[in-house]
């Protein structure tokens, strides 16, 4: 790899030996994607994907001690995923017990850390960092160090920044040295798309389930998708920001997406069209069949596939707060119709601090709260990593949680019809 002369000083220990070990640890991540050189990051905040006090994680605290004790903190602030627990979720005393004193023991101890190496403020633990509510997000063009595969393939995608797939750890370390490896996503030749993914659907087609298709088939190829305007139109606008939210997210999570062009929507479709496509790119028809055929295909990871749920959560990624308010008159309607005051299964709507505070600030938070709906900043990945919590028959519209757990996968109409009827 060459390096630049700034580059070069700090591998060569002239700013201490633990950013030399930092600069070390990229130039190695950078060589095995054969990168030749390093860029700067330049996105105004970083956001990290370990928000996670687990016990286990003992060398990243070590680690995290080296950088603070080293003064090895940039000037870029960050965001991070979001927190594990959260009070008002429920749970039993044999789950709190494993999330206190087997799981998450070092939470407190672990955001110390991250308050000295340069947390945003204390509200800022969620996966959409992008949303207005949080503040962290990035303008096209902009470089960053992010490793949270579904805010990735958004800036990526979405926002027309750059970024690579990055693990954890690494999107500190490329933040306190102000530098990342150029490859991949970061290039132009890495944007252009291996796949043209035609949509023939008789409606608009779930998020969730879109992208989990999408994902599964192109792993991790960049695709450009054709016919969602019919349901999108051609303005990144509130609605069309959150369905891709949501489609991203499965994306990255059902494959190893970090990038999708849609066409006539996205920055870098709009400005560039089908000249983004590379030549030989494979074709992708989407169909009513094939997305049957993918729900259909999901396995049910329940011992009994026949339990009543006894959770669901909503929001994996984050919900907008515009999602909020759409599900808070979704719930009140499909309630009405079938003559319950509440939910009839404990539901958990997850959103960003931020999110959530200014969804407090309108009468929706109040008629939502009317419906036995819970609203949390907490990580359902997170929640049901525990032993026992897998154990439980969970529903959700997330694909992402549908990959990454037991919980079991419904699209967006049959959870409404779930929590507010009963049934599957």
């Amino acid at each position: 790899m060459i390096l630049k002369p700034e580059q070069q000083a700090i591998l060569n220990g002239e700013k201490g030996e633990t950013l030399a070990k930092v600069m070390k640890t990229l130039v190695m991540f950078g060589e095995a994607f054969d990168a030749e050189t390093m860029v700067p990051v330049t996105s105004k905040y970083n956001h990290l994907v370990t928000s996670f006090g687990l016990g286990a994680l003992q060398p990243v605290y070590d680690l995290m001690n080296q950088f603070i004790d080293a003064g090895a903190v940039s000037s870029q602030k960050f965001t991070a995923d979001p927190r594990p627990m959260d009070k008002n979720v429920p749970s039993g005393l044999l789950q709190n017990l494993v999330f206190k004193k087997f799981m998450y023991n070092k939470q407190d101890y672990y955001e110390d850390q991250l308050k000295k190496l340069g947390l945003l403020n204390d509200d800022a633990f969620t996966c959409t960092c992008y949303m207005d509510a949080v503040g962290n997000k990035p303008n096209k063009g902009d470089v960053l160090s992010w490793s949270e595969s579904s805010a990735v393939v958004y800036a990526n995608s979405v926002l027309g920044a750059r970024c690579n797939r990055n693990s954890g750890i690494l999107d500190i370390m490329g933040s306190i040295v102000g530098f990342v490896p150029y490859f991949g996503l970061l290039t132009d030749e890495g944007r252009k798309a291996d796949w043209i993914v035609e949509v023939k659907t008789s409606k608009k087609p779930e998020a969730q389930l879109l992208g989990s298709a999408i994902g599964m088939k192109v792993m991790e190829d960049v695709p450009y998708v054709k016919g969602l305007d019919k349901w999108l139109g051609n303005n990144l606008d509130d609605d069309a920001c959150t369905y891709l939210k949501d489609f991203g997210a499965a994306t990255a999570s059902n494959g190893a997406v970090g990038l999708y062009h849609i066409d006539g929507l996205t920055p870098e479709a709009v400005e560039q069209g089908e000249q983004l496509i590379a030549d030989g790119a494979k074709i992708y028809v989407i169909d009513d069949d094939e997305l049957q055929r993918v729900y259909d295909n999901y396995p049910v990871m329940w011992k009994n596939i026949d339990a009543k749920p006894k959770l669901c959560f909503m929001g994996c990624p984050h919900m907008s707060l515009q999602q909020l308010k759409d599900w808070t008159d979704k719930v009140e309607s499909s309630l009405k119709q079938y003559g319950n005051k509440k939910v009839v299964i404990p539901t958990v709507f997850t959103a960003a601090p931020g999110v959530l505070k200014e969804f407090e600030t309108t009468s929706y938070s109040a008629r939502l709260n009317a419906t036995g709906v819970i609203t949390s900043y907490i990580c359902p990945l997170m929640y049901m990593n525990n032993p026992l919590s897998g154990k439980m028959p969970v529903i959700t519209s997330s694909n992402k949680l549908r990959t990454y757990t037991t919980a079991r996968y419904f699209t967006d109409d049959e959870i409404l019809v779930q929590i507010t009827k009963g049934g599957k």
